[in-house]
């Protein structure tokens, strides 16, 4: 079973800390198997506080990180504070370096100061929240900051931006190890959205809008029921009874990204759930979800997902049926 390690450093944001084990211990197989072990440690085994009224007490010390295939490491008060990084856990640093080199690290929020300062980001690209990166750049020229976006994924070592990126991040793990069926079930038990996109922008600064028009809601989900058409910015506009220069303005402060970006996204996961749960040709997945051809669907979800839809059904289908 697919062992993720959470460490706990003093100080710790008690809601980043609970995101793994909401995340990843909600995601079973089809008869039930769990898919993942969760388990929690500290420095030295013993409890640490947290960034509210209570302290955290764990069974586990740093050992655990040497059983890991995942390792995520939540923010904690002070976290890069200082440039001279007085703030890094003494003994960390040698932990880190003793680990196997194909463990994956993740980082929540401000934590990617810890994987910067030990060098796992160095000639990367990562992102950390937006309110810290300028200071975060400064810090670690060698790393390119993208303050922009709510994760990357480079591969083994991986950066979210804030507490609700952190989700974001762990569902987008649950999929690439288990597919779009196993991570929807997660985000349906967890009540969160099941998928936003890595590229997608942070919430940066804006100002809280106006109750959403429920046109906006009903749109959307007539949208997501007529994927299998080609649905222009004039339609959306006039199923919302809005200008298109309205309904652009309108769709992006309700739901962060412009409407044709959406819709794409919409897409994608449409088609992964038709190319996981059923065996229809790759031409008739690419009608239903609306690119029309194959090609075009290849090119989309190559874009998104790194990987062809042949490719993806072999894969998720394979994880499916173990």
């Amino acid at each position: 079973m697919h062992r993720v390690v959470v460490l706990a450093l003093d100080g710790v944001y008690p809601f980043e800390l609970s995101i793994p084990a909401r995340i990843f211990g909600t995601a079973f197989d089809t008869d039930g198997t769990p898919l993942y072990e969760i388990i929690t440690c500290t420095l030295d085994g013993r409890p640490v506080r947290s960034n509210a009224d209570f302290t955290i007490a764990v069974e586990q010390d740093l050992t655990a990180l040497y059983t890991a295939d995942t390792i995520v490491i939540p923010p904690f008060i002070g976290c890069g504070a200082e440039s001279d990084a007085e703030w890094l856990p003494a003994g960390l640093p040698e932990a880190i370096a003793r680990l196997e080199p194909d463990v994956r690290i993740v980082s929540i929020c401000t934590a990617a100061y810890v994987l910067a300062a030990v060098g796992l980001l160095d000639g990367a690209t990562a992102t950390t929240h937006w309110n810290q990166a300028a200071d975060f750049q400064r810090t670690f020229p060698q790393v390119h900051v993208d303050p922009t976006v709510l994760f990357v994924d480079p591969g083994r070592i991986l950066t979210a931006a804030g507490a609700a990126a952190g989700i974001d991040l762990c569902l987008h793990l649950v999929r690439r190890d288990h597919g779009t069926a196993v991570a929807n079930r997660v985000a349906r038990l967890c009540v969160v959205a099941p998928w936003r996109e890595g590229g997608q922008a942070q919430f940066i600064e804006r100002p809280v809008p106006e109750p959403a028009s429920s046109a906006i809601a009903s749109t959307r989900e007539w949208a997501l029921r007529h994927l299998d058409r080609p649905l222009t910015l004039s339609e959306l506009a006039g199923q919302a009874r809005m200008s298109v220069r309205t309904f652009c303005r309108r769709f992006r402060d309700e739901v962060g990204l412009p409407p044709g970006q959406w819709l794409t996204q919409q897409r994608v996961d449409h088609a992964c759930m038709l190319l996981e749960t059923t065996d229809l040709p790759i031409d008739r997945v690419a009608a239903e979800s609306g690119f029309g051809t194959a090609a075009a669907m290849r090119q989309h979800l190559t874009a998104a997902l790194g990987i062809a839809p042949t490719a993806y059904r072999r894969t998720f289908r394979a994880a499916a049926t173990r």
